[in-house]
């Protein structure tokens, strides 16, 4: 392990911590420099389980990237990300800590998709080092997961011990992407990364009373989350949603399992639990275990009979 030792003129004192030697040298040769270029940024995942370490390890590796980075510039939402992206200077560093919202709240993940989309230009034209901390790599958006992030970084305890990582460079993420999207894993047989590591949780904003501020900025924000309902706006785009749902099954006679597939083959989400509990608020009333519905599906396949399903879901957006 090497060491960083960074001057904070903020707090105007010195902050150690342990850096990944194979990591180091390639935020020296590689991330740093490209930063200095024109119209070039740095986009960089790091995932993980809850409390396996990963915005400890976030911030270690933003503040060695960026001395300047503090608190201002790490959003637990995405108004507040948006914001930091505006305001931050050519070169800087911005983490958008995604972890606890990601795990309470699917929708707010939607919001981060649409503001790291919306932001990509400005993070481009001002050499920005952007972090993303979410609970899995998978639950981006398409478009910046396969192109506009630069490496993945994997968190993970081995043995209950905190502290690993796996890198995964941009050909190998797009190749996990592509693989485990279906899954969520981590461990395909045909997507392996020799680039492995440690680092050590050493909180690399300062001491003791800025870990606090931290803790208590991302408590509001959790809060604020909380509190906050859905607009009537939200609240119409979800029935709108439930009722296409609803419309669907009855006009396709598909299986939830089926219903589930189809529309993950275009990079919505949803699995069959959710859709049945959809469906049973128009009355449908048929009441099938998960085992049922998966041999249901497997009938339904033996017979072929994909085609005659394709086909009414077209006739019914004809109509």
């Amino acid at each position: 392990m090497g060491r960083a030792k960074i001057y904070d003129k903020k707090l105007e004192k010195n902050i150690e911590f342990y850096i990944d030697n194979r990591l180091k040298k390639n935020l020296d040769e590689k991330v740093i420099p490209s930063l200095s270029k024109k119209d070039k940024d740095c986009v960089l995942v790091i995932d993980g389980k809850e409390g396996s370490g990963k915005s400890t390890f976030a911030l270690q590796i933003g503040k060695y990237v960026d001395p300047t980075l503090n608190l201002s510039r790490v959003a637990f939402d995405a108004e507040s990300f948006r914001q930091a992206i505006f305001k931050a200077k050519k070169g800087q560093c911005v983490i958008f800590d995604e972890a606890f919202a990601g795990l309470s709240s699917r929708s707010s993940l939607s919001g981060m998709n649409r503001a790291l989309v919306g932001l990509m230009m400005q993070m481009r034209q001002k050499n920005l080092f952007v972090i993303i901390v979410l609970p899995t790599f998978f639950l981006l958006d398409k478009y910046v997961a396969l192109w506009r992030t630069r490496a993945l970084l994997h968190v993970y305890e081995s043995k209950g011990v905190r502290g690993y990582f796996r890198l995964y460079n941009s050909r190998l993420k797009k190749y996990l992407y592509l693989a485990g999207k279906n899954t969520y894993s981590y461990n395909h047989k045909d997507v392996q990364t020799r680039f492995k590591g440690r680092f050590y949780g050493v909180f690399a904003l300062g001491g003791d009373e800025m870990e606090q501020k931290y803790r208590d900025k991302k408590v509001k924000a959790l809060e604020a989350t909380e509190k906050n309902p859905m607009t009537s706006a939200q609240v119409k785009y979800r029935d709108q949603r439930d009722l296409l749902m609803f419309l669907l099954r009855k006009e396709s006679k598909m299986t939830y399992e089926q219903m589930s597939n189809l529309l993950g083959d275009y990079d919505f989400e949803m699995t069959h639990v959710q859709i049945s509990r959809i469906c049973a608020k128009f009355g449908d009333k048929e009441e099938k275990t998960i085992k049922t519905e998966a041999k249901s599906t497997k009938d339904v396949l033996k017979q072929d009979n994909s085609d005659e399903n394709t086909s009414k879901l077209n006739e019914m957006f004809q109509k």
